[in-house]
């Protein structure tokens, strides 16, 4: 059983003859009547009275005549469906995000209230957003700082983001409106070490690098908050520096500042070679967000 008899029996029904279904079809008369002739073989029963002014359904007829309508309807939506996803307003996008508000506005981009388009997330360590890409179980993953891109995996630069430093309200840096690598250089920095966040500990000392700033180490950083807390009471005056995640943050005895020239890349890191439709939907919002 093909489609096409299908469609022919279906139009023969709906016009009352041959001739007429021909037309509506614009075939010649006698492919539908050949077609419909290999479908009754094919079923076993005579789908049609054929008289001289009209022609009707059989009982089998007319109980085939749904299904055979439901039929094409699913292959029509089918159709509609895998067109929708080779431009990509259909389908579902695997991502590994990062926190912040740039990603909240990316998702709000991506977001399609007709529910053909989908975003499922995986929130993971940076390590393991490149392997599940690298496994194909992510269509696309944000990484921060500076990562190496796993094989058959290309890196493309999605935003940056500016850094800010944080010190003791009471220090005279606290009256700068902006810091510089080289004014926080005698300043003990308190930042995460390599194993608790590698892109961003590689960030960090790169840039601090290439200022020519090599501060002292301070105690480590834990989280924002309880740095900040440890900043603010602290004896020895020490600093740390962040990116933005949910908004600065306005801590009492703390003096947060932008810092001068350094800046948090985020990368997009996606399957290597032409993108899928998914992907190229997230491109197109990406390059929204950057107007």
């Amino acid at each position: 059983m093909e489609l096409r008899q299908l469609r022919y029996f279906v139009a023969v029904a709906d016009t009352g003859g041959f001739g007429r279904a021909a037309e509506s079809l614009g075939i010649v008369q006698s492919a539908v009547s050949t077609q419909i002739g290999r479908l009754e073989r094919q079923l076993g029963v005579r789908l049609f009275d054929r008289g001289t002014r009209r022609t009707v359904l059989t009982g089998p007829g007319e109980a085939l005549l749904p299904q055979a309508r439901a039929v094409l309807e699913a292959a029509d939506r089918t159709r509609a469906l895998a067109a929708a996803l080779a431009d990509g307003n259909a389908g579902l996008l695997r991502l590994g995000p990062v926190r912040g508000p740039r990603t909240a506005r990316l998702l709000h981009r991506l977001a399609d209230r007709t529910g053909a388009f989908r975003v499922t997330l995986r929130h993971v360590p940076a390590a393991e957003r490149l392997r599940l890409l690298r496994d194909g179980e992510l269509d696309a993953a944000f990484v921060r700082g500076a990562p190496a891109a796993p094989p058959g995996t290309s890196l493309l630069e999605a935003w940056r983001d500016p850094l800010y430093a944080a010190v003791p309200a009471g220090h005279p840096l606290a009256s700068r409106p902006v810091l510089t690598p080289a004014e926080l250089a005698e300043l003990p920095l308190r930042l995460a070490g390599r194993t608790a966040n590698p892109p961003f500990h590689e960030l960090v000392t790169r840039l601090l690098r290439a200022a020519g700033s090599r501060p002292p180490a301070g105690p480590r950083f834990t989280t924002l908050s309880e740095t900040l807390a440890e900043i603010a009471s602290a004896a020895e005056p020490s600093w740390t520096l962040f990116y933005e995640v949910t908004g600065l943050p306005d801590f009492p005895g703390v003096a947060v500042r932008p810092l001068a020239g350094p800046a948090s890349t985020t990368w997009l890191a996606v399957p290597a070679g032409p993108p899928s439709p998914a992907v190229r939907r997230l491109l197109a919002a990406l390059a929204d967000l950057a107007e």
